[in-house]
């Protein structure tokens, strides 16, 4: 399991623009390897990808992100996570059996920095399309890690888009990319829309706080009824959709490995036009293949940890595994689901993904029900309280379910589309 980490602890985007348009400074270079292995694989959608560097036009740079590596785990222990301030005593219900079936895992950030640009097709039937190029860097400055994740990201692009006639519109479309002289992968996909889950977490508890300071909270009720309304509405929308896409790799046994806040890209963060809204998940680098015939194989080193964790739970038999891999997907799911519950209704600096991560594992151990009453004694987490109340507690409900510790008892990601809390956003 790996998360998209941004250079910056306060944003994940930060812009540094170009003097106008400029030119690959690589467009007489030859594809590259990534690309050699996969010829075969799927002609169709292969012959479609566009692989000349001429064929690009590079724009500004948008930002840069890393990722964080797990460097070794432990199991969950009763008392929490190795916090000696938690009482051992705590039980929120669950046996030391279920306990044990948890993992944490210690991470730390890898050397692989990724490089976002704009860019659009100047040539070819595509010709106009806007593009994000995404930048590995070569093995000098990514090591061998760098190529590949960007040979598994190419790969599991390539195996999605292989059916024309069942493109998943909540995925990122790979259009392209090809490999510069000195070793970079740039990946082209379409831009479908350029901010994150993140970035809308962080502007919507911004203006949280800046509502609060002008008392708007206070003197126009029924106007924040409505806004909390379309939150509510877009929230839900924008759950759906990244599900949506997970329900998509996993019928096309993928796992995706990475999902998180800065993983889901949004074409829109306005939330009264949540009707347009179209979430994609994107960040596919740490992809796995999850096929029968697959699991059997010896494994990659970029699910070295995801086995080692399915063994420590008891997962050992091809099955086992893959419902253990789904599963894991599941459960980064259901914390993306918490994030979207509590940062868009809280003002700034009141919560992180992270300290909302700790809340749950480390103090109240996934019992939810304890959290909702710590919750409730705060103010300032009211209404995310009150949004996972809806349909009488349906949010505390499904997030239980995403965030049990027994592998075996999470929902697949169909019966969390079908859950009844997704269907409140007809009655709102």
């Amino acid at each position: 399991m790996a998360m998209p980490i941004s250079s910056s602890s306060v944003a994940r985007i930060a812009t540094k623009p170009f003097d106008g348009l400029v030119r690959s400074a690589s467009r007489s270079c030859s594809i590259g390897k990534i690309y050699r292995d996969r010829r075969t694989r799927h002609p169709s959608i292969r012959a479609a990808l566009i692989t000349e560097p001429d064929a690009f036009e590079v724009g500004r740079f948008v930002g840069s992100y890393g990722f964080m590596n797990i460097t070794s785990y432990s199991s969950f222990q009763s008392g929490g996570f190795s916090n000696a301030n938690v009482s051992d005593e705590f039980s929120p219900g669950y046996s030391s059996e279920d306990m044990e079936r948890l993992r944490v895992q210690d991470v730390g950030e890898g050397q692989v920095k990724i490089r976002l640009y704009e860019g659009r097709v100047i040539q070819g039937p595509l010709k106009g399309t806007q593009v994000i190029f995404k930048v590995y860097p070569g093995q000098r400055a990514g090591g061998v890690e760098a190529d590949m994740m960007a040979a598994n990201e190419l790969g599991t692009h390539v195996f999605l888009q292989s059916d024309s006639e069942k493109i998943c519109p909540n995925l990122q479309f790979l259009l392209g990319g090809f490999e510069t002289k000195m070793g970079e992968q740039w990946l082209a996909c379409r831009n479908d829309g350029k901010y994150s889950a993140a970035d809308y977490g962080k502007s919507v508890s911004e203006a949280n706080s800046k509502d609060t300071a002008r008392g708007e909270n206070f003197w126009n009720p029924f106007t924040k009824e409505q806004k909390i309304k379309r939150r509510r509405i877009f929230v839900i929308k924008l759950l759906n959709g990244a599900m949506n896409g997970l329900a998509y790799m996993h019928d096309h046994d993928r796992l995706h490995q990475s999902l998180g806040p800065s993983s889901v890209v949004l074409n829109t963060m306005v939330e009264k036009d949540a009707s347009y809204l179209v979430p994609k998940l994107r960040d596919l680098s740490f992809s796995v293949d999850i096929g029968y015939s697959s699991l059997g194989a010896a494994q990659s080193t970029l699910s070295e940890g995801l086995w080692r964790r399915a063994s420590a739970a008891g997962a050992f038999t091809p099955l086992e595994k893959r419902a253990y891999g789904i599963a894991d997907d599941i459960y980064e799911a259901g914390l993306f689901f918490a994030y979207l519950a509590f940062i868009p209704f809280c003002e700034a600096g009141i919560m992180d993904s992270i300290s909302l991560q700790r809340l749950f594992e480390n103090t109240f151990q996934l019992d939810l029900q304890a959290v909702r009453e710590y919750c409730l004694a705060d103010d300032r987490l009211l209404e995310a309280v009150k949004f996972l109340d809806l349909g009488d507690a349906a949010g505390w409900e499904l997030l239980q379910a995403m965030l049990n510790p027994d592998y075996r008892q999470r929902p697949i990601a169909e019966a969390v589309l079908n859950h009844r809390f997704m269907s409140l956003v007809n009655l709102l």
